[in-house]
Parts: structure tokens; sequence; C-alpha cells
């Protein structure tokens, strides 16, 4: 890319991206969640407004970045829940949650290229739960700085977000910026629009009620994570 400017920072997507893309039974997390209800007997019922909530607050999300959390989810139901309880539903995503082998040398080969590394990720889920997942992978060290959209009032492709993002690893040009993500609309889409570069990884099989307005053109495709390190070399 002639005459583009360097690279001061990589800032990472999480699912799909720094996970492989596992395809997801909602019928199945719905009723893990649903472990978590209080005062309503009827498992099935309660499993079925969550579901609805769900899909209600991930439209949001697409149609109108407006971000929630999980206790917005229990809200948009209608149901009281225990926080304790949502072990069952964490524990439902573990298995979903693993780290991509090539993520450790890839954030350890950007950094040692003077580049930061960080993480926007679109997430009902709290800090802590990402923290933990991080540390249990053994990557946690390696990231200068991380943005949850279930902290911040935004979810990609919000041009917010992407700002947020880039504050909490210390960058000020967006021009110098570069996006990695598997969604063609909030990663690559809201990237660019926000004014970072963006490299899709295209691994994975959105669901077609997740797909938003408009698809971006990436600057690179990264076939393999690994690829994300020559690709950034390139533009530095």
């Amino acid at each position: 890319m002639p005459g583009a400017p360097g690279v001061d920072a990589v800032i990472f997507d999480w699912g799909g991206t720094l996970t492989r893309w596992h395809d997801i039974d909602f019928h199945a997390e719905s009723l893990a969640l649903a472990q978590a209800v209080v005062g309503h007997d009827d498992v099935e019922a309660s499993r079925a407004r969550l579901h609805e909530a769900g899909a209600t607050i991930w439209g949001r999300s697409r149609d109108h970045q407006q971000s929630s959390t999980v206790a917005d989810l229990f809200t948009e139901a209608g149901l009281e829940h225990d926080p304790e309880l949502l072990r069952h539903y964490y524990e439902f995503w573990e298995p979903h949650t693993l780290t991509d082998p090539a993520v450790a040398p890839l954030w350890e080969s950007l950094r040692a290229d003077g580049v930061r590394v960080g993480v926007l990720s679109n997430t009902i889920w709290p800090r802590a739960f990402h923290e933990r997942i991080f540390e249990r992978d053994g990557v946690a060290h390696l990231l200068d700085g991380d943005v949850y959209s279930s902290e911040i009032p935004w979810t990609k492709p919000s041009p917010h977000a992407f700002r947020a993002a880039m504050d909490a690893v210390g960058a000020t040009d967006p021009a110098r910026c570069v996006y990695v993500g598997d969604r063609l609309f909030d990663d690559i889409w809201g990237a660019q629009n926000a004014g970072l570069r963006a490299v899709h990884v295209p691994h994975s099989a959105i669901p077609p009620e997740q797909v938003g307005h408009t698809e971006g053109d990436p600057d690179a495709v990264a076939h393999d994570l690994a690829d994300v390190a020559d690709i950034v070399a390139a533009w530095r």
C-alpha cells in the first residue's frame, strides 16, 4: 500500500477471530441461562423468553449499536436472576472460548516489532469473564488494552467503539491502526468507517440475522491468523 502510514496498533475482534468459529446450539444456551432465573418455575417458558430477549438485544446491537449486559438480557425477558447461578451459562460457553494457538506467537511478534495489541469485542459478558479466558490461555500479559461492549454504551460498528479501543491501547491516529475480525459488517465496514485499516479472517459462518446492512471490502485477508504478522509488517 504505497504511501500508507505505519502501524501503531493492531486491535482484534474476539469470538470467531481469536477463538475458532463454532456453531452454537442457542436452544441449549438459553436453557443454561434459564438455570439462573428465580421465582419462575417453568424452565421452558423462561428459556423461550430469554431466547427472544437475546434476539432483541442483539438486534439493537446490529441496528442501533446499542450495548447490553447479561443483566439487561434478563430485564428484557421480564425475569429476575441470581448472578451466582450464571455459572451454568458460563460453563455452557467454556468449550467455545478457547484461544486459537496462533494468538500467542502472533501477539509476541507484533509487540516485538513495537506494535501495540488490543481487543474490541461485542459482548454481553463482563470484563472479568474475558480476562479469565485470556489468563487461562496464557495470553493476558500480551494485551496492551481491551474493551468490551458490555462496559461502554456502544457496539461495533459504531466509530465510538473503535475509538474506545484505540484509547485503551494508547493510539491516537486511526490511520495508523489495524482492526482484525471475522465479520464484514461489524468488523470490516465498522473499522474502515472509523478510519482504521481492516483485515478479514473469513472463517466464520455468520447467521443471517446477524448480518448488517453493509459488507466492507477488507484492506487485506488473513486466511490463517498467523498471516496477520506479515500483513502488518508490509504496512509498516
